[in-house]
C-alpha cells in the first residue's frame, strides 16, 4: 500500500506536545483485524483537547487523533466485515490508546466497528458522530426513566456545541417542550430553528447555587458538568432526572444530597466509548429512525482535512456550532 497522510500528535524529550501532518505507512498502523480507507471523520471536543492538550486525553505519543470514522473495508481478517464493506468507528479508546480516524488509512478491531447503517451516508454518519450518537444515548436514559414528551420541559445544556445541537433537534422531533441554555445569545434563532421551544442564557446556571432551588425542568442533558451540572440538579423537578456526558465547565461538582433524597432525582452518567456492539446498534436504529435529516444538515459543516487541527483548536475555544464532517478522502 502507499504511503498515506495523517494527524500526528507527538511529544518531545521534555514534555512538550505538537501536532502536524505527516505521511505514515501501513507499517506505522497498530494491531487489529480490519484495515479501512477513511473517508471522513469529524470534530469532537475530545479531539480538540486532544490537539491542545489541555487535558490528558492522549495516552500514548505519537498519536493519530479523531475519534470517529467512517470508511471502506480494504482487508479484513474478521468474520464481521468483509473487503468493501462501509463502517463506522465511535470510540473505544480511538485517538486515546489506538491510532485514530484522521488519517487516510486506519487498522482498527472488527469488535470495535458497525455497519454504517443504510438510512446514512458517510457525510451524514459523521455529522452525527459521537457527539449525536451521546446525545441519542442522553435521550434513550430519559426515556428509560419514564419521562415522555407530556412529563415537562426538558433542559439542554451547550446546546449551541455538538452533543447539544443534536440533543435539541431529538427531543423537538420526539415532541419534548426543550429549553436550551448557551453562552452564545446570536444563536438563538439557530437553535429555535432546531426545534428549541426557549432559549436561556448560560449564565442562569452559573455560580454558586441552593441544595434545592425553584423546580424548573423534569430533566435535563447536560454537556458542561461542573457547578452547573449542581445547580440543574438543583432545579430539577420532582422524581425527573438528568443525564450527565461532558464536562467542559469542569470535573469537579460541590452540591448536596438534597436533590436526590428529597425529589428523588436521577442522575445518569453516560459513557460512549465501551459501550457493547448490540447498544451501538441499537442507538444507531433510533437515531436512523428519529433524527430530522433536515435539521441534521441545519447543523452541520464540511471542511477539508487540511482544516482539522484549526477546527480541533476552535472547538475546545468554543468558537464550533453544531457539527463538522472532515473530508478524509
Amino acid at each position: 500500500m502507499p504511503p498515506f497522510k495523517a494527524v500526528l500528535i507527538e511529544k518531545d524529550a521534555s514534555g512538550a506536545q505538537s501536532a502536524g501532518f505527516a505521511t505514515l505507512t501501513d507499517a506505522d498502523l497498530m494491531e487489529g483485524d480490519v484495515t479501512v480507507r477513511v473517508e471522513r471523520s469529524t470534530v469532537n471536543y475530545k479531539d480538540g483537547l486532544a490537539i491542545t492538550g489541555r487535558a490528558p486525553v492522549v495516552r500514548r505519543f505519537p498519536m493519530v487523533p479523531g475519534v470517529d470514522g467512517v470508511g471502506i473495508v480494504e482487508q479484513s481478517a474478521s468474520a464481521w466485515f468483509k473487503p468493501g464493506d462501509r463502517v463506522l468507528l465511535n470510540g473505544w479508546g480511538v485517538g486515546e490508546l489506538h491510532l485514530g480516524a484522521w488519517a487516510e488509512r486506519a487498522r482498527w478491531k472488527g469488535d470495535w466497528l458497525i455497519s454504517l447503517p443504510s438510512g446514512f451516508s458517510p457525510d451524514e454518519g459523521m455529522a452525527i458522530g459521537t457527539a449525536g450518537y451521546t446525545a441519542m444515548m442522553c435521550v434513550m436514559a430519559l426515556e428509560r426513566h419514564g419521562i415522555g414528551p407530556s412529563g415537562g420541559p426538558i433542559l439542554v445544556t451547550g446546546a449551541a456545541g455538538g452533543v447539544g445541537s443534536v440533543a435539541v433537534a431529538l427531543l423537538a422531533g420526539l415532541g419534548y417542550h426543550v429549553v436550551a441554555s448557551t453562552g452564545r445569545p446570536e444563536e438563538a434563532d439557530y437553535l429555535k430553528g432546531l426545534g428549541a421551544a426557549e432559549v436561556i442564557a448560560r449564565a442562569e446556571l452559573e455560580g454558586s447555587g441552593k441544595p434545592l432551588a425553584r423546580e424548573r425542568w423534569i430533566g435535563a442533558i447536560d454537556v458542561v458538568g461542573g457547578q452547573t451540572l449542581a445547580n440543574i440538579l438543583s432545579m430539577i423537578r420532582y422524581d425527573g432526572a438528568v443525564a450527565a456526558c461532558g464536562l467542559a465547565g469542569g470535573l469537579e461538582m460541590s452540591t448536596t444530597v438534597a436533590p436526590f433524597i428529597l425529589r428523588g432525582v436521577t442522575l445518569y452518567g453516560i459513557d460512549s466509548v465501551y459501550v457493547p456492539k448490540p447498544v451501538r446498534v441499537a442507538v444507531w436504529d433510533r437515531l436512523d429512525r428519529d433524527l430530522d435529516r433536515a435539521r441534521l444538515a441545519a447543523m452541520t459543516r464540511r471542511i477539508a482535512f487540511d482544516d482539522v487541527i484549526d477546527a480541533a483548536r476552535d472547538i475546545v475555544d468554543g468558537r464550533i456550532r453544531g457539527r463538522l464532517v472532515v473530508e478524509i478522502g
